[in-house]
């Protein structure tokens, strides 16, 4: 069985081409495995060109520019593009707050999408690997209005949608305020260290906790965890992340390709997870017209997606 994708191109104001892309298996014996491929929201994408990814594809595995490692596409250590990958054709996606994740440790880096995030928003992204994340404790106080500016996405019991942040946040910051009041403890916390990703300063400073580009953001920065599911429980109990609003996503179906054994197809990959939020953010808080302005966030996703599709669709055919 053979496999194409339709794509419509045309060219965005930064000047990358933006393509629209329809993934399909036109002659698949199965027609459950036809309509998962059309329903896919991948379809439905306004992505810059990936003929760089094609290119690559087609030259194979290149060397990291900074450690010298064999790489397919990008480096997933240095977070960076491989060298048949040029830097000037991979789209930067700018985005309305900062992104902190935390990567559990035994994770598999080649398997991780959020590298993904870190190489397509570079100045907004920042990677951690647990134990040494920051303290959020303390970057939770910062303000804005009198409103707590961070929040963790994770499903709970206690968890809010989107729609439901800026109540949340003010109810919360008022019930802070007052345990503050109240609290006569002057011991201060144990500071651990925070792991960043090459490059990084370090600094969790004013820089690090407002993204300053839209002056009605409701928050300043989210926090996502990179783990399975069966690990999230170590990462989601630590002391640091306590206090922090929980938010929980809209359920969609992943288009993840390592899907987890056992678990519903609603567990998204993590830059799933960070699109659909932004997606949602975008329009229920910000309340501006969503015209693909992070799309390119599934710039790799999206690519690889196609790759193993048509992969599947060849061995069908034989």
């Amino acid at each position: 069985m053979s496999s194409n994708s339709s794509v419509t191109v045309k060219e965005d104001q930064g000047g990358h081409h933006r393509i629209k892309q329809n993934f399909e298996c036109p002659t698949s014996p199965d027609p459950q495995a036809k309509s998962k491929l059309q329903e896919t929201p991948l379809e439905q994408l306004h992505l810059a060109s990936q003929a760089v990814l094609e290119r690559a594809q087609k030259q194979g595995r290149s060397k990291c520019p900074k450690c010298n490692s064999s790489r397919m596409f990008y480096c997933y250590t240095c977070y960076v593009p491989v060298e048949t990958v040029p830097t000037t054709e991979i789209p930067i996606v700018k985005l309305p707050l900062k992104i902190d994740i935390i990567k559990h440790p035994n994770e598999t880096d080649g398997k991780s999408t959020a590298v993904h995030a870190k190489l397509l928003a570079p100045d907004d992204v920042t990677i951690y690997t647990y134990p040494c994340i920051p303290d959020y404790e303390e970057i939770r106080h910062e303000v804005r209005d009198g409103v707590e500016v961070i929040a963790l996405i994770f499903p709970g019991p206690s968890s809010v949608s989107v729609s439901d942040i800026p109540l949340s946040l003010h109810d919360k910051s008022k019930t802070t305020v007052c345990l503050n009041k109240d609290d006569n403890s002057s011991a201060e916390p144990v500071h651990k260290c925070a792991k960043l990703e090459p490059g990084h300063d370090g600094r969790l400073g004013e820089g690090n906790v407002h993204s300053g580009s839209n002056k009605n953001a409701v928050l300043k920065k989210i926090v996502f965890i990179d783990s399975t599911w069966n690990q999230t429980n170590k990462i989601i109990t630590d002391e640091r992340l306590q206090g922090l609003l929980q938010i929980e996503l809209k359920s969609r179906k992943t288009c993840f390709w390592r899907h987890q054994k056992g678990k519903p197809d609603t567990y998204l990959s993590t830059i799933e997870a960070i699109y659909y939020f932004l997606v949602e953010y975008h329009k229920e808080l910000l309340k501006e017209k969503y015209e693909g302005q992070y799309d390119n966030l599934l710039f790799f996703f999206s690519f690889m997606y196609k790759l193993i599709k048509n992969a599947k669709c060849s061995a069908e055919k034989e």
